[in-house]
């Protein structure tokens, strides 16, 4: 499935030039829910063993691209909460600076927070946020994102308050609200349901799972990727 512009920085490219229009690259999607173990660990093996192996095979790296697919899994009502929390990092970071912040850019800083997100997702498990306003968890999410990204706390939970007090309730959600049904939407139209999921050019792959370590990640990139 096709990536909206508005979401470049889940896509991870390894070479400043995609090749020749002859030769289109190979799609890894890796569908994940930010409080998810086992998300968490898909993840890590990504950034720590998978990704740097890609760059460093410059025949992978020319046919490759990876995009993180948010998933939210709303067994766990926090789900909605963390993405929400991705969604507007996405936003700010894309409109960092002048408008034209790159897809590298935009890239390295909504792939550092998610990388803060999930080392720091026992924080946002139902216990941890049964008590907590909404509001609130929010505010920890806008500071992590400041921490991690470096970018503008108050442009993060700007975002992702609802607003509060007296008047009519009127259910319109927060600055991100449009951004959640389009990647529930796109998700629903994959038919994944577990995290962590991975599709290869649009096929998922059912072998692929948490516990495969960076050599069997290897190995299988060397045989598929053609």
């Amino acid at each position: 499935m096709a990536l909206p512009p508005k979401f470049k920085g889940h896509r991870l490219t390894f070479t400043d030039a995609a090749g020749p229009a002859s030769e289109p690259l190979h799609t890894i999607e890796v569908y994940i829910d930010y409080v998810c173990p086992f998300s968490a660990k898909i993840f890590r093996t990504l950034t720590g063993s998978v990704i740097p192996y890609i760059r460093s095979r410059p025949a992978l790296a020319a046919r490759t691209q990876i995009i993180l697919r948010q998933q939210i899994q709303p067994w766990h009502p926090s789900s909605t909460l963390v993405h929400e929390a991705a969604l507007a990092v996405q936003r700010v970071a894309s409109a960092r600076g002048d408008a034209s912040s790159s897809a590298a850019e935009v890239a390295g800083l909504f792939w550092a927070f998610s990388a803060a997100l999930f080392a720091a997702q026992a924080g946002y498990f139902d216990e941890a946020v049964a008590a907590e306003p909404r509001n609130a968890t929010y505010r920890r999410l806008a500071a992590l994102a400041r921490e991690s990204a470096g970018l503008d706390e108050e442009a993060v939970f700007a975002l992702l308050r609802v607003p509060e007090g007296p008047g009519e309730a009127k259910n319109a959600g927060n600055g991100v609200t449009a951004d959640v049904k389009t990647i529930v939407k796109m998700a629903r139209l994959t038919g994944v349901h577990v995290t962590p999921t991975v599709l290869l050019d649009g096929v998922v792959v059912p072998e692929i799972g948490s516990a495969w370590t960076g050599e069997q990640w290897a190995e299988w990139l060397d045989k598929v990727i053609v």
